[in-house]
């Protein structure tokens, strides 16, 4: 043990120490709990009958010479209230399903097969890749005919060949962390060096990343240190003092959720934290985290009524600001490549850039709220809330940042990302298509949580599946594959995601036209290779809609979400459209295009523009 790192917070390996790990007979057993006044193991290899530790510094240990793996196993805690209680190992490696609350002894020995994968990691980091983000809660994507969610082993083989079918380059988990309650979906977490043992074992689901890593998908796990829940036979007043969280009623709880927070001042608990995080990295090979609810933790007043300032003054969480900080340095130390990602929906200045909090990629919540009002918006209205669409590019470019349609935005009555959209169904699914290319060209990484792709209309339910019947419907079935399109002419086109962090790769060419719901941008790769995409946010179609362009000698259409393979009315672009010297938009050569209704289109230039003899000079 590294006594030095474990207690001034540093130590990023407490799990190889802490907890149940392999002896030469049995298992040996280490439990942090300075302040119990005796614990005692106990477990299916002792009958469960109590089995004494013995405490140096507060640490407690035993060996269990007749400890087998998957024996079931908890600590009976004195506590220092004198009050017994029997808790979870803080380090279980795996844990008994719910409802039982027991931890168990798990081999986590595997034969990993991505070696292709973690090589190509080597040769290009994921950040210069397109990144389009697959977000899935693996009891809801599919489940069997009996209403059982599927393994890990069975989503592995299914979940990976359809989402490289879709075309999409990452999937995010949400929390796969042991958690006791289902309605949470893995937010309140009880172990934190665990995959829940709802679809498998630790092998399982590292057969399940592996299998992803395989079909040439990066794995991101959402990762939740800002809180944890109340359950007793959790984290909560461990050792009957708060160990894990705040001492002050003020700092302690977040009322809101009724869970409590991580004391980011103590350095058991800043190790305990970093020693979860480089766990899924390293032995899981997650290629990144998503770090949940990071606002709430760099702010003492967030979701509370009664909050005390911090030392100089401010609202500011001055111990999860540095804890944030030591988090992405040790990552980016011990993980090279790993990409750390922050849900953070404030103004907090500097959150990517090792300038500031160090995360490679925010979380864009502001577009996501402004785009999410305007859809539902009825196609009339929206020329009084153009800026809803346009406003995201005054601060597209201060941080890195992820454009996220996620849970959270299709469920609790929010409506599914369909379901968003007014009108009939024709008008919906068109509204889908034409969102989502607006989506992929706009700068930033993108995101989209699963079912928004189908499109179904339901909300999302935590307790179901997938509401996969909607494919029988033909025009669903088209609008499928028009996403499945869309993502895949995404990846193989650089212009769309290359140059994704600063006004080189971006330019707008009709920002203002709202009384058209209309935009029209350019996006550029570090080659020089534009392409154009035009959106029309209205159900009218525009018939030789004019606008400025650089100059060419003509534009192809190269997508187009009205085709008629895609459901469409089919009001496309199939001849080149030629560049007139006609002044357009400040551009001094301009071209005039068919934007169908509630549609996008995707345009390359071609050529070198050449005056026409007789022609009047611009």
């Amino acid at each position: 043990m590294d006594r030095a790192a474990f207690f001034g917070g540093t130590w990023c390996a407490a799990a190889d120490w802490f907890g149940a790990h392999p002896v030469e007979k049995g298992y040996r057993f280490r439990l942090w709990a300075p302040h119990a006044r005796a614990v005692s193991l106990a477990g299916d290899f002792s009958g469960w009958e109590p089995m004494e530790m013995t405490c140096r510094d507060g640490v407690w240990e035993c060996v269990a010479e007749e400890a087998r793996a998957y024996d079931s196993y908890k600590f009976c805690l004195t506590q220092a209230d004198g009050k017994t209680v029997w808790k979870a190992d803080p380090y279980a490696f795996h844990t008994a399903t719910r409802p039982q609350t027991d931890s168990k002894l798990a081999p986590l020995d595997y034969a990993w097969q991505d070696e292709a994968w973690q090589r190509s990691l080597a040769e290009k980091p994921l950040l210069e890749r397109p990144l389009n983000i697959y977000e899935v809660h693996l009891g809801s994507w599919r489940r069997y005919a009996d209403g059982s969610p599927f393994d890990y082993r069975k989503l592995a083989d299914e979940l990976a060949e359809y989402v490289s079918d879709m075309g999409y380059t990452a999937v995010e988990l949400m929390p796969v962390t042991e958690y006791p309650l289902d309605a949470s979906w893995g937010y309140q977490c009880t172990g934190y060096f665990a995959p829940t043992s709802r679809y498998g074992t630790p092998r399982d689901f590292k057969y399940l990343v592996d299998r992803l890593h395989r079909a040439g998908l990066a794995v991101f796990l959402d990762w939740v240190p800002a809180h944890f829940c109340k359950d007793e036979q959790g984290l909560y007043r461990f050792d009957g003092t708060c160990l894990y969280e705040y001492d002050d009623p003020l700092k302690w709880e977040h009322d809101g959720w009724g869970t409590r927070v991580f004391d980011y001042g103590r350095g058991e608990v800043r190790s305990f934290l970093l020693s979860s995080a480089l766990w899924w990295l390293r032995e899981y090979h997650m290629d990144g985290l998503r770090v949940d609810a990071v606002a709430s933790m760099l702010y003492l007043d967030y979701g509370r009524t009664h909050w005390r300032r911090n030392k100089n003054g401010g609202r500011e969480n001055l111990e999860a600001v540095a804890f944030l900080q030591l988090l992405n340095a040790t990552v980016h130390r011990e993980k090279p490549g790993a990409l750390m990602i922050a849900e953070e929906s404030t103004a907090w200045p500097h959150v990517t850039g090792p300038e500031g909090l160090g995360f490679d990629l925010k979380w864009n919540m502001g577009w996501m709220n402004d785009l999410c009002h305007y859809l539902k918006m009825d196609p009339y209205f929206r020329q009084y809330h153009h800026k809803d669409v346009t406003f995201s590019l005054v601060y597209a470019f201060s941080e890195r940042f992820v454009l996220p349609i996620s849970h959270d935005e299709v469920v609790h009555m929010k409506g599914s990302l369909r379901g968003k959209m007014p009108g009939d169904e024709a008008m919906q699914l068109a509204g889908v298509k034409s969102f989502l290319a607006y989506m992929l060209a706009h700068p930033g990484c993108k995101l989209l949580f699963m079912g928004g792709e189908l499109p179904q209309w339901k909300e999302w339910n935590f307790a179901g599946e997938l509401d996969w019947s909607v494919l029988q419907d033909a025009a669903v079935s088209a609008a499928h594959g028009c996403i499945r399109a869309l993502n895949r002419f995404y990846k193989n086109n650089p212009p769309l995601w290359e140059n994704d962090t600063d006004w080189d790769g971006f330019s707008w060419l009709v920002p203002d036209d709202s009384s058209n719901n209309i935009l029209v941008f350019l996006r550029r790769d570090r080659k020089g290779r534009e392409l154009i995409c035009a959106v029309n946010f209205s159900p009218v179609a525009r018939e030789e809609y004019r606008f400025g362009v650089p100059k060419r000698a003509e534009y192809r259409e190269v997508f187009n979400t009205d085709d008629v393979r895609w459901g469409g009315s089919g009001i496309v672009n199939e001849k080149p459209i030629p560049v007139e010297a006609t002044p357009s938009h400040g551009r001094e050569t301009s071209i005039r295009v068919r934007i169908p209704p509630l549609g996008a289109v995707y345009l390359q230039g071609r050529g070198a523009f050449k005056q026409k003899k007789g022609a009047d000079h611009p």
